[in-house]
């Protein structure tokens, strides 16, 4: 999953043409979809779509539309601009999982494919949440209609999720969420070192999330075995 945080057309085109066959998902991070033109956005969607690729808005603004009851709007505006997926969260204010539940049922009867995300952006309240919540929070979504669960590590990845406060794994609490099967997760892993313990260590096929744009194709390598950090040691 790659984090477009404002890409003009341009670089947009650029990206799919040089990397669209690497990345499944492209997020318009935040609420930057809503601060372009129209125009823009959908001619966005289409060319990251004509290369097979899906895309959403950041969860943060549908976390926005729920607080200020605009959730049927949202849905319109979504689907009009293009975007054939969406993020479901509570990273930046409180949803209940009465009401989460219900947005990912929507979201699934309206064809969108449903990526939720398991944590919060304020370490502080990152750091509450236990390990066994988290869990509980994946487990939960899954079995509501989530396709795929992202674990939250925001674009600096460091002292929050999984990582600590110089962006290293946490290996038990890795350990734990492994358990549940990492092929429905996806873990924001923004940083060169995070992929190639994520790659070491589940393999080149494992999910990573909150790439940047000029990194797609550096990860491709690393997965591949191309590079100094895991030549030789991808099976």
């Amino acid at each position: 999953m790659i984090l477009d945080k404002g890409l003009g057309l341009n670089a947009a085109t650029d990206l799919a043409q040089s990397a669209g066959t690497y990345i499944d998902f492209i997020k318009f991070g935040w609420g930057t979809a809503a601060t372009f033109k129209s125009d823009l956005i959908i001619q966005k969607n289409k060319i990251y779509h004509d290369s097979q690729i899906l895309t959403y808005p950041g969860g943060t603004l549908l976390e926005v539309a729920i607080q200020e009851k605009k959730l049927d709007q949202f849905f319109q505006e979504t689907a009009r601009l293009g975007f054939n997926a969406i993020e479901v969260s509570d990273g930046s204010t409180s949803v209940s999982k009465e009401i989460r539940d219900n947005v990912i049922f929507l979201a699934r009867e309206k064809g969108f494919f449903v990526i939720s995300e398991a944590g919060k952006k304020n370490p502080l309240l990152d750091h509450k949440l236990s390990i066994e919540t988290r869990v509980a929070q994946i487990q939960s979504d899954l079995a509501s209609g989530s396709n795929l669960v992202i674990i939250e590590a925001r674009e600096a990845g460091k002292n929050i999720g999984i990582y600590d406060e110089s962006g290293n794994i946490i290996s038990e609490e890795l350990d734990i969420l492994a358990e549940i099967g990492t092929s429905k997760l996806i873990f924001e892993a923004p940083l060169k070192k995070q992929q190639v313990d994520l790659i070491l260590k589940f393999g080149p096929q494992v999910n990573l999330g909150n790439i940047a744009s000029t990194d797609a194709i550096s990860l491709e390598t690393l997965r591949t075995g191309l590079r100094g950090d895991t030549v030789g040691k991808i099976k």
